[in-house]
């Protein structure tokens, strides 16, 4: 199902012309970064609030490798 969309998708770029062409991958490219952007926001979010509710393990990098080890 998702490939036949995909396939459709490429279909109707392809009839656009080099320069749509162009300006769609630009687009594109754009809100791809902007939805990385967010997912990072969001990630900032969530360990800021595992942080100060205790729930992040801090030592050194032998401490938390024993601590993995468990």
């Amino acid at each position: 199902m998702a490939d036949s969309r995909f396939n459709k998708v490429l279909e109707s770029v392809e009839t656009l012309s080099l320069d749509e062409q162009e300006a769609l991958i630009q687009v594109v490219q754009r809100r791809i970064v902007e939805k990385r952007r967010d997912e990072i926001a969001a990630n900032i979010v969530q360990a800021n609030v595992e942080y100060r509710s205790g729930q992040v393990f801090r030592g050194s990098v032998a401490e938390i490798m024993n601590e993995l080890d468990k």
